[in-house]
C-alpha cells in the first residue's frame, strides 16, 4: 500500500516528531545532542524552516517549525537524519538504521493551538517524569523562549511576539503560560494528529487545508460509509 503524502503547508506551523527505531536510545552523550542541533540550526537555514520549539530526549526529538515551502521540511528531515546518522554509528561502533522510518507531523492551526504545541513540546520532559520543571532539562527552547538564554537555532513566531511588545515581560507571559496545565484533549488530541498525518485544529481548519491539498486531512469516522439513496 503506497504511503500517504505528507500534510505539508507553506507558511502553516507544522509538530514534528523524529523517534529512534524500535524506540531505541538516539542521543547518548552531550555532543550527540550538540552536533544534532548544530545540523538541524543549518539545514534549516538551508532549507527555509524557521524552528521556534524544540526538545531532545534520550530516544526522540519533537519540533515545532514553519516551513517558507511544502518541500522544505522533508528535505531538511533528510538531510538531518542521514549526517546525524554517519556520526552516531561512527562513534558508536554501529551500522544500519537509527531512525523509525519516517518522521511523523502534524499542521498546527496558528491561532488556537500554536502557543500549545509551545507548550506540548517543551513540557515533554516534565511529563515524561525526568525533570519537575521545564527549566530543569537543558536541551529544549525553554531556555530561549521562557529565560530569555540566546539560541541561534531558535526563530520566534509571530504569536509568540504578540504576548508582549517588551522583552521581559513577554518572557514572564510564556512563563505564566507554561506554568498552566495543558488540557488532556490538546495532548491527545495533538499526539493523535502527530502520529495519524493530519491537521491539529478545528473543523474549519481542516476543512481550509482539505480544499488547499485536496484530500482528507482528519480521521475518518469508524464503519462502512453509508450508501446514499440515488
Amino acid at each position: 500500500m503506497p504511503r500517504r503524502p505528507r500534510i505539508v503547508l507553506p507558511d502553516v506551523p507544522l509538530h514534528v516528531i523524529q523517534r529512534g527505531n524500535n524506540r531505541q536510545v538516539c542521543f547518548f552523550s552531550d555532543d550527540d545532542r550538540r552536533f544534532y542541533l548544530d545540523c538541524l540550526a543549518d539545514y534549516a537555514a538551508e532549507t527555509g524552516c524557521a524552528v521556534h520549539a524544540y526538545v531532545l530526549m534520550d530516544n526522540h526529538a519533537h519540533l515545532l517549525l514553519t516551513p517558507r515551502s511544502a518541500e522544505g521540511v522533508g528535505l531538511m528531515m533528510k538531510r538531518l537524519g542521514q549526517r546525524y546518522v554517519q556520526r552516531f554509528n561512527r562513534t558508536q561502533r554501529r551500522s544500519g538504521t537509527l531512525w523509525e522510518g519516517r518522521f511523523r507531523s502534524c499542521l498546527v492551526q496558528q491561532e488556537t493551538y500554536l502557543l500549545e504545541c509551545y507548550r506540548y513540546i517543551e513540557l515533554n520532559p516534565v511529563r515524561a517524569g525526568m525533570v519537575k520543571q521545564p527549566a530543569e532539562h537543558p536541551w529544549s527552547s525553554y531556555h530561549a523562549n521562557a529565560l530569555g538564554t540566546h539560541d541561534g537555532l531558535v526563530v520566534p513566531h509571530r504569536l509568540y511576539l504578540d504576548l508582549d511588545r517588551d522583552a521581559g515581560r513577554r518572557r514572564a507571559a510564556y512563563r505564566a503560560l507554561v506554568r498552566r496545565r495543558l488540557s488532556p484533549e490538546v495532548v491527545d488530541g495533538l499526539r493523535r494528529a502527530t502520529n495519524g498525518n493530519f491537521a491539529f485544529g478545528d473543523a474549519r481548519f481542516q476543512a481550509r487545508v482539505a480544499a488547499a491539498l485536496g484530500r482528507r486531512v482528519a480521521p475518518g469516522t469508524p464503519g462502512r460509509p453509508r450508501r446514499t439513496e440515488s
